[in-house]
Parts: structure tokens; C-alpha cells; sequence
């Protein structure tokens, strides 16, 4: 019989990887600092916890998706907190975006506990998520890996191991939202000069996503921006501009530059200070529509 897991963070994503999990069999027990965005999950049979160290049960599994690296080590590192109730063969399961060397350093508290941290950030967004569509990238103890797979089979449709480095999950996932972030400016781009020179485009948008650029990314997002479906965000502006922060910040522990990565900052903070930061990240075609003197 499946265990009883415990789940922080039900926001666009957090509540349909939780509910996958009660479809899966398992009993899950959630909390979100917002007590009224858990009604979704426990509507479907979650069981809601008075606070975060609730949710585990000693020797337990517990999964996390929040949204920052500050709001993860908030319910981590504090006294009493969910990963002192987990204890001896207690997993951590950080579906979160964060820095590696965040997940590191939660790694090591993690330790003192004898609580195995696994790394485990996912590509797609809450449609995806939704439809069991996500791709999960892990690392960490591998062990503990072996342990919550079946777990990770019951949100996403693959998975992809990075060693026991805990934070080398973290890593392809910056790199990954780098790329997407670097397509989209490009797709904004593309599409803009289509369209000054009086191309439809989203005629351009479905060429390309069914020709030299047929992959999820360009599909998606370029139908996205060409249809201007800014304002239901599948994943917020402003969480994209933590991300190639995130990304920058990396590479430079590195001693690698990555001027791509700046030109986006630049144009992901001016959208923020625009006030799109609750805008869906393709909103960025906005700003480029309007230095081209497109309304």
C-alpha cells in the first residue's frame, strides 16, 4: 500500500503534482502559508496540516515546490521544522527552481537529521503538470533516488539523473530556463519583424513550430505570443527574472560570463518595473513590440 507523503506549496503547480499523487494511491498531507489554495487538493482527499512540520511522518517522504530559494529554506531551516519530524530515513523530495548552491546547503543541514535531500525540479507548466507531462530532472543520494522514484512516475512522464551532487539537478534546470528564456526573446523578435512586414504571425509562429523549430518551446510560447495571451501566467515574469538571476549568479561562481543571459536580465527587469511581473514571461513581447512602435 502506498505511503503517506507530505506536500508544501500548493500553488499553479504544487496542487496538480498533488493531486496526481492522490490519483496515484498515495495519502498526502499538505500545508501552503495560504490556507484557502489548499482547498483544491483537499477536495480531492489531501489532508490539510495545522503547520509545515505536519506533514511528515517520521522516516517519511516529504515534497516541496515553492516558489523561491528564501521560501524553501524558511520551512527548512527553521526550529521544529518538517525535516527535524522526518529524522532517520526521512527524504526530502525539492521540486523547486533554486540556486545549486541553495540545495547544497539544505543538503548539508538535511544531514545533521540523517534526512537524504534529493533535488528534483521539473520542466512544464501546470498543464503539464495536470497531465502528468513533466519532465523531472534529480540528484542526489542514490538511495534515496531509488527510493522516491516511483513517486516521480506518478507526476511527470520521465526522469533524468544527475549524480549525487545535489545540486546538479539544479544546474540543468538554470540552464534549461535560460534556453527557453533566451527562445522566447527570440520568438518575440522573429514575430515582431514578421509582422512590421505585414506577415500574419501566427502564420509565422505555426510554420516554424512544425518546420526548423519543432519542439515544445517554440510551439508553445510561439503560439502563445502570437496570439498575445499575456495575462493567464503559466509561469509569472517575475519568477523568470529569479531564474536568469540565478543563472548569472552561477556562472560567475564559475568565472564564466554569459552575455545572452545579461541582455535577458535587462529585459526581464524592465518588464518587471513595468509592472508585468504577474504577467505571464512571454509578456516580454510586449517591450518588444513597443521598441519596434508596435501597439
Amino acid at each position: 500500500m502506498p505511503e503517506t507523503l507530505g506536500f508544501i506549496g500548493l500553488g499553479s503547480m504544487g496542487t496538480p503534482i498533488a493531486t496526481n499523487l492522490l490519483q496515484a494511491g498515495y495519502g498526502v498531507r499538505v500545508f501552503n502559508r495560504t490556507a484557502s489554495k489548499a482547498a483544491a487538493a483537499t477536495q480531492k482527499g489531501a489532508v490539510l496540516a495545522a503547520n509545515s512540520s505536519d506533514v511528515a511522518q517520521p522516516g517519511g517522504v516529504v515534497l516541496t515546490m515553492l516558489a523561491d530559494d528564501r521560501a524553501l529554506e524558511e520551512v527548512c531551516l527553521a526550529g521544529g521544522s518538517f525535516v527535524e519530524r522526518l529524522g532517520p530515513g526521512g527524504v526530502h523530495i525539492s521540486l523547486s527552481t533554486i540556486a545549486p548552491a541553495t540545495s547544497r546547503r539544505l543538503a548539508e543541514h538535511h544531514a545533521n537529521f540523517k534526512v537524504d535531500y534529493v533535488a528534483a525540479p521539473v520542466f512544464g507548466r501546470p498543464a503539464a503538470a495536470a497531465a502528468k507531462l513533466l519532465w523531472i530532472v534529480v540528484s542526489g543520494p542514490a538511495a534515496a533516488k531509488q527510493r522516491v522514484h516511483p513517486i516521480l512516475n506518478a507526476i511527470g512522464q520521465g526522469t533524468f539523473d544527475f549524480g549525487e551532487d545535489p545540486g546538479g539537478a539544479n544546474v540543468v534546470k538554470l540552464c534549461g530556463n535560460f534556453m527557453i528564456a533566451a527562445a522566447i526573446e527570440a520568438l518575440s523578435e522573429g514575430l515582431t519583424f514578421a509582422q512590421l512586414n505585414g506577415l500574419d504571425k501566427k502564420a509565422v509562429a505555426e510554420m516554424f513550430g512544425k518546420t526548423v523549430f519543432a519542439c515544445p518551446a517554440y510551439q508553445n510560447y510561439g503560439r502563445q505570443i502570437a496570439e498575445e495571451k499575456f495575462d493567464t501566467a503559466g509561469f509569472r515574469l517575475r519568477l523568470g527574472l529569479k531564474d536568469i538571476n540565478l543563472a548569472i549568479q552561477t556562472a560567475a561562481a564559475s568565472s564564466m560570463p554569459m552575455p545572452l543571459a545579461s541582455l535577458l536580465r535587462d529585459r526581464w527587469l524592465g518588464a518587471v518595473a513595468k509592472g508585468r511581473g504577474d504577467m505571464d514571461w512571454t509578456a516580454i513581447a510586449l517591450d518588444v513590440a513597443a521598441d519596434a512602435g508596435v501597439k
